[in-house]
């Protein structure tokens, strides 16, 4: 069995964004060399996610709708985390949206359904941050 690890960085330059990763993932299996196995991917980040759903930017703006209901950011003062940080909303929306993504890998492409997706999403940028990439097969 082999093993493949290596870290997307990203600058994202607004508070909240959703990036696509897809393309990022399928240069990492063929650098990989592993054309059976299984890629995990994570936000290495507690105000970020990975998750996988449809390339549609009206999806992506509902997404950012229904987080904003579920946690607004604002007012910072309604969180008891916000104690010295204003991103207690930002740990809620990572919570909701999830942690990683794990797909399986079969003639050496990520094995995906017709529309979905890999994607990256910010919930606190303006700084340096990053996502892991492991494949483990044959």
């Amino acid at each position: 069995m082999k093993s493949f690890r290596e870290e997307i960085w990203f600058n994202i330059p607004s508070r909240r964004a959703f990036v696509l990763l897809t393309p990022k993932l399928e240069e990492c299996v063929k650098k990989s060399g592993i054309k059976e196995g299984l890629l995990l991917c994570n936000a290495m980040h507690i105000t970020a996610s990975v998750f996988i759903n449809d390339n549609e930017p009206g999806l992506h703006e509902d997404f950012e709708r229904w987080l904003e209901k579920l946690a607004p950011e604002k007012p910072h003062s309604q969180y008891k985390h916000n104690v010295g940080e204003d991103n207690a909303d930002a740990h809620l929306k990572r919570t909701i949206m999830g942690r990683e993504v794990v797909i399986a890998i079969t003639g050496g492409k990520l094995d995906l359904g017709p529309w979905e997706q890999v994607f990256y999403g910010e919930f606190d940028g303006m700084r340096r941050k990053r996502v892991l990439v492991k494949i483990i097969g044959e």
